[in-house]
């Protein structure tokens, strides 16, 4: 008797088929929640032990907002305003040919200081105006005299120290002839030099911050 190969081969493919589909199994998310269900994952704040060294505020120059280094200003207002005054006061007396005078107060320190990150460098600027306010004596004629008056200083900015200015106004002085006020307010304007080195001295702190 002669046996059809070609059905037979059809056979044994439909019931291998048959075993496949029997023998498969399949799996796949549950969408539905049941009590036998895993709890959902819940969101949660990271903490400082979360964030590896290298992405730690240490890294960069910048808030911890601002871990990129991006731009980003910072005023240092705070800080500024006073130190120019403390390093103007602790200029001390200045000597000059007949006489001598030092600084009693800051009655004016107007400005903003600030520093800028940009790509995680940073840049520090500044702009101020001062009043100085100064007292004095001096030989004149043979007796001391006493004077005082106020030096301005107008606007100056970051790196503009060496074009620094100052203008003297001194106070009403009936006793002093206006030779001698002349000679006094060219005393005061020496100085220029000091509180050019107190706000080099300033420059140098605020760059270091």
């Amino acid at each position: 008797m002669l046996l059809d190969c070609s059905k037979m081969e059809s056979g044994a493919l439909v019931s291998s088929e048959k075993e496949g589909r029997q023998g498969a199994s399949y799996t796949y998310w549950v969408r539905k929640i049941t009590e036998d269900s895993a709890p959902l994952p819940v969101p949660r704040k990271l903490t400082p032990e979360d964030v590896p060294p290298c992405q730690s505020q240490s890294a960069t120059l910048g808030s911890a907002w601002n871990r990129a280094g991006t731009w980003e200003e910072k005023s240092l207002n705070n800080w500024a305003t006073p130190r120019i005054k403390e390093l103007l006061i602790s200029l001390g007396s200045i000597q000059f040919s007949f006489g001598r005078a030092e600084v009693e107060d800051v009655t004016k320190c107007v400005g903003d200081a600030f520093m800028v990150i940009v790509r995680n460098k940073k840049r520090a600027s500044y702009t101020y105006e001062l009043t100085l306010k100064v007292k004095g004596e001096w030989i004149i004629q043979g007796e001391k005299k006493f004077a005082g008056g106020h030096i301005d200083v107008p606007e100056f900015s970051f790196g503009e120290l060496d074009d620094l200015q100052m203008e003297v106004r001194l106070s009403e002085a009936r006793d002093i002839l206006h030779q001698d006020k002349t000679r006094i307010c060219n005393d005061l304007k020496l100085f220029l030099q000091p509180v050019r080195e107190k706000l080099l001295q300033f420059e140098q702190e605020l760059r270091d911050r």
